[in-house]
């Protein structure tokens, strides 16, 4: 699966980037500092937190793609640096481990 599969599904939007990496495994945390830590590349991370940092934060992890839950928005100044980066956004209102549980990674 890959974000562009996952936005087919109508309760997730593709908000930039290409969205055609495969999505390996899910994460789901809002804190950056784990996050640095813990997430494996080509995730899909799952958070709440649509700020620059964020953006960084999926660049350093190589994140495939962040999945912005609960409807939370992606501020301007992090759209224009993931555009930048090219790092993929996904938004969704689904809670954060509903938005986890409909991601389907590739083994």
């Amino acid at each position: 699966m890959t974000a562009l599969d996952l936005c087919r599904d109508d309760r997730f939007t593709l908000l930039c980037g290409a969205g055609d990496r495969p999505l390996r495994s899910v994460y789901c945390c809002d804190l950056l500092s784990l996050v640095m830590g813990r997430a494996p590349a080509d995730c899909a991370w799952v958070t709440v937190m649509g700020n620059l940092n964020s953006i960084a934060v999926a660049v350093l992890t190589d994140a495939a793609c962040i999945v912005l839950a609960e409807g939370m928005p992606l501020d301007a100044d992090a759209l224009n640096r993931a555009r930048q980066e090219g790092v993929t956004v996904v938004a969704t209102r689904l809670p954060v481990y509903e938005a986890a549980m409909a991601i389907r990674p590739e083994n």
